[in-house]
């Protein structure tokens, strides 16, 4: 009797306070995914020019993803060479599309680090959080906590073991690994998610990206085959008449589209992992589709997307289906032949005779003589190092699965400069050549021994632009 006149005793907001407290001691305890640490995201284009069009629509397209998720832009980082939306050759001014009928994606983003500023150095210092590091651009760095989320979307052209940059050098699997787990043993992340488009993308993590450090990847490619460029001229969806590029990578749009309409609060990293894999093989054909793959962490992928990338509310009602829903390709173009394309494409409109054609003409030319020019000095210096009946042989040779590309990375990018100083830049297309280079450490041949064989392969470096070397070297 006493203890109900003392609960009559207490105001009615007190009374209902320890009623509510006595409840939820008796329940479960929930946490919703956005109170689990800050959601970060870097989001890298790794090339410039029109005829690369598409590696940009992919970062605005992703940074779109990114925003209607609930990210904030001061936790969204952009490395973009910002050429495209306002070149002379884009048909529509300041816009920038992703899907022959799709919107502008170039809207609102953030343009954190352009032109020069998108450089290995930088990408690095923001992915360690060093701001000090960093120069130029906006400064933003990932400045995460232990609890935090980590999310990195690249695209551009890669080879064996590397990936590209506007600027060289470009981006090895070594260091970026080693960036990675410089970057866990800061204690700076709870996990952290990269989708890598470039062809050998698998590459630059197989044998590489540890299963501990809560890291966990996907790549367009494996390590021995290209990925693919899609919406392009000629090809089944196309762009629009008035484009002569082709508008994105098959793997990158077939992550970003599932992510336009699925309810990413449901769907797990595996789950688009699945659909992407399989829009992305071509129909199991892989004639013009690449093998997705994952590294790392894999015991992350049960986890939801909405913890990395958030999810578009629009989509909260939505279903997801097993089956991929989204429309499959008729073609696809091999990233290393996208801007070819462009440059013929380009060619055939103009008008015959005119300065323009003649410009385009010499263009064409020049690319395709840059590329012979790479293939014919890499297997000459083959021939010569391991024989004429060996060579082909030895630079070709894949490792098995599980085996980093190689034993040396200090001599493959000894070598590649080695190279280059005697032949002229690699180049965008000259990356394919990368696991040639490694393969020559990996028999024991000294970057020294490289200088002289190149010296003989390559009696000067072809005028074009593609071969100079001006800019710096590749490694």
């Amino acid at each position: 009797m006493a203890m109900t006149s003392s609960f009559r005793l207490l105001p009615l907001a007190l009374l209902l306070l320890l009623l509510a407290m006595a409840h939820a001691r008796l329940q479960p305890t929930i946490r919703l995914p956005s109170d689990d640490g800050t959601r970060w995201a870097v989001l890298v284009a790794g090339s410039n020019g029109y005829y690369n069009y598409r590696h940009q629509a992919d970062i605005c397209h992703a940074y779109q993803i990114l925003k209607k998720g609930g990210l904030k832009d001061e936790n969204i980082i952009v490395f973009m060479y910002d050429d495209i939306a306002h070149n002379l050759e884009n048909p529509r001014p300041g816009v920038i599309i992703n899907h022959p009928q799709g919107g502008d994606v170039y809207a609102g983003v953030p343009k954190d680090y352009t032109g020069k500023e998108v450089n290995v150095k930088n990408l690095f210092a923001v992915l360690l959080g060093n701001k000090t590091a960093v120069s130029g651009g906006s400064g933003k760095v990932v400045d995460s906590g232990p609890n935090d989320h980590i999310f990195v979307f690249y695209s551009d052209h890669g080879g064996p073991g590397v990936i590209g940059m506007p600027t060289y050098p470009y981006v090895y699997g070594d260091d970026l690994v080693d960036v990675l787990k410089k970057k866990h043993a800061l204690g700076t992340y709870k996990s952290l998610v990269f989708y890598l488009e470039a062809c050998e993308a698998g590459s630059v993590f197989e044998g590489l990206l540890p299963n501990d450090i809560g890291v966990y990847a996907t790549t367009a490619s494996n390590a021995e085959e290209s990925s693919w460029g899609t919406y392009c001229p000629g090809e089944y969806p196309s762009p629009p008449s008035e484009y002569d590029t082709c508008l994105g990578d098959l793997y990158s749009i077939s992550w970003m589209e599932d992510s336009d309409v699925h309810n990413l609060r449901t769907e797990s990293l595996k789950q688009q992992y699945d659909l992407v894999k399989k829009r992305t093989a071509a129909q199991d054909s892989y004639s013009y589709g690449s093998h997705v793959m994952q590294y790392g962490s894999l015991d992350l992928n049960d986890q939801h997307l909405f913890l990395y990338i958030g999810s578009n509310p629009a989509n909260d009602n939505t279903t997801f289906v097993e089956d991929n829903s989204l429309p499959s390709f008729s073609r696809a173009v091999n990233q290393r032949d996208a801007d070819l394309v462009y440059f013929w494409r380009k060619y055939q409109k103009l008008a015959e005779s005119s300065p323009e054609k003649n410009d385009a003409r010499k263009q064409l030319l020049e690319m395709m003589g840059h590329r012979s020019h790479i293939d014919n000095s890499v297997e000459l210096i083959g021939n010569l190092l391991f024989g004429f009946a060996d060579g082909p042989m030895v630079l070709k040779t894949v490792r098995p699965a599980g085996e980093p590309l190689a034993d040396d990375w200090s001599c493959l990018k000894s070598t590649v400069r080695a190279f280059e100083s005697q032949c002229g830049s690699l180049a965008q297309y000259g990356m394919k050549h990368m696991r040639s280079f490694a393969n020559i450490c990996n028999a024991g041949i000294l970057p020294e021994a490289m200088v002289k064989m190149a010296a003989q392969a390559c009696t000067s470096i072809p005028t074009n632009p593609w071969s100079a070397t001006h800019n710096g070297f590749s490694a």
